[in-house]
């Protein structure tokens, strides 16, 4: 069968994992990638090697340009980008953009945000969305303007959230949708064909900040099924974190249970071989995944061989 080649010509801009299925999905649809922009390689871990970003990785394995700009403003970078002629910027799990940049192409710079904008702009769209006990969330295309998650909306797809969704599942089941909404996107402003609406205003309490180390910390003192909204919304990463008996912990999962009882807020119940619990208001929660800092992540019967409590 002949493969159809498109004139649409793209420059493709994403960092982690979730931007990776949107580039496979348009490079896989024989759409002309003029350059892949990406971080910086960076230091990590103990021996400080260079990391390469997943959407580099996987650039470099289907022979596409690789651009990395530590500054997007920079003249230099600006005279390349200008120079690969793109008709359009595809931006995914990227950085935010100069004007100088988002607006360089002629048929504009198309972005795919992790939630159904309005709601849940910002950073972290995939964990305050279950965080905040959602029952749906999805993903959006829209057309990049100067502030921040706010332009022309050109697709959007729902999809539920399962009672006992993590922050990781769900990444994973929007990247995958994600990307079908993108090639759709491309496929309509190629065709010059597509929906463009204006955004409504979000609702305040609606919104997706950064997730930083002091949001991670658990509040016992509220109820059992926001605490573990609030456990499933930051696991596996960053986590959840509490202090029990004075060490630090990451939880990953608890169960619930709804039950009258007289103890405070963050009283814990171990029998030192099969359970963990923490009360909250309205009952307690059984921890099932725990880390103890410095240590791995294990099953609670696994840390409770090698681990006991007072």
């Amino acid at each position: 069968m002949k493969q159809t080649h498109h004139p649409l010509r793209i420059v493709f801009m994403g960092t982690p994992q979730f931007a990776v299925a949107s580039l496979d999905i348009l490079h896989k649809n024989n759409f002309d990638i003029a350059a892949v922009i990406t971080a910086p390689d960076k230091a990590a871990n103990r021996g400080m090697k260079l990391q390469t970003t997943a959407v580099k990785d996987f650039a470099l394995a289907h022979q596409l340009k690789v651009l990395q700009p530590s500054n997007l403003k920079d003249e230099l970078f600006l005279q390349e980008l200008k120079a690969l002629e793109a008709d359009l910027f595809v931006i995914v799990a990227f950085r935010m953009l100069p004007e100088k940049v988002w607006n360089m192409p002629p048929m504009g710079s198309v972005n795919l945000h992790a939630s159904l904008l309005p709601h849940y702009r910002g950073a972290a769209p995939i964990n305050w969305a279950i965080i905040n006990g959602e029952q749906e969330t999805g993903v959006t295309t829209f057309f990049l303007q100067h502030e921040i998650d706010t332009g022309q909306i050109i697709f959007a797809e729902k999809t539920k959230i399962e009672e006992e969704e993590t922050a990781g599942t769900l990444h994973d089941k929007l990247m995958l949708l994600g990307a079908d909404v993108l090639l759709k996107t491309v496929q309509a402003i190629e065709a010059k064909s597509f929906p463009s609406k204006a955004q409504a205003v979000p609702l305040a309490d609606k919104i997706a900040p950064k997730i930083f180390k002091e949001t991670c910390a658990i509040d016992w003192s509220k109820d059992i099924a926001s605490i573990n909204n609030h456990i499933r919304g930051l696991s596996p990463y960053p986590a959840a974190t509490t202090i029990l008996q004075e060490k630090k912990f990451k939880i990953f999962k608890v169960t619930k249970h709804f039950e009258e009882h007289p103890f405070e807020a963050g009283h814990v119940d171990c029998d030192n071989k099969n359970h963990l619990h923490v009360y909250a208001k309205d009952g307690y929660l059984s921890i099932k995944e725990l880390q103890l800092e410095g240590k791995k992540r294990m099953e609670i019967t696994e840390f409770l061989r090698g681990y006991k409590m007072s």
